[in-house]
C-alpha cells in the first residue's frame, strides 16, 4: 500500500524521535539523496530506517556510531520493486506521490509489525 499522506499512527508513535535525529543528520541524508540522483542510480532515493537491523538497502547511518536512536539504511525504487515491497503495477503510483527529492527526505520506517513511508522535509536555510 502506498499512501501520499503520513500515517497519524507513525506521526504519534515516532515523529519526535524521528525529528530529533533528522536534525543532525539531515545535510548528510540530502546529500545522499543528491549523488544518488546526481549520478543516475535512481531518481527515487528512499531512506529505510529502524532500531534493529533490517535487510532493506546498505547500511548508512548507524546509532553505534552517531548520536542518533534510529539506524539509517539508503537504498531507492528499484530495490522496493525487486524484494516486492512496491508492486509492479503500483510504481507509477509511488513516482506519482513521492515528494520533490530537493525538499522532502524519503524515509521507510521499519519497526517491529510497522512500517510505512514518511517524508520529512528538510531545514530551509
Amino acid at each position: 500500500m502506498i499512501r501520499d499522506d503520513n500515517d497519524p499512527e507513525l506521526n504519534g508513535k515516532y515523529l519526535g524521535t524521528i525529528s530529533s535525529d533528522f536534525v543532525k543528520i539531515c545535510e548528510t541524508l540530502k546529500e545522499a539523496s543528491y549523488q544518488v540522483r546526481s549520478r543516475k542510480f535512481s531518481d527515487y532515493p528512499i531512506f529505510p530506517i529502524s532500531k534493529t537491523e533490517q535487510p532493506i538497502g546498505q547500511l548508512f547511518l548507524s546509532k553505534e556510531d552517531k548520536p542518533i536512536e534510529w539506524n539509517y539504511y539508503i537504498t531507492y525504487l528499484d530495490e522496493f520493486v525487486q524484494r516486492g515491497l512496491i508492486e509492479e503495477d503500483a510504481v507509477e503510483q509511488f513516482k506519482q506521490t513521492y515528494k520533490d527529492p530537493d525538499e522532502f527526505c524519503c524515509l521507510f520506517v521499519v519497526d517491529e509489525a510497522f512500517t510505512n513511508f514518511l517524508y520529512i522535509p528538510y531545514p530551509t536555510d
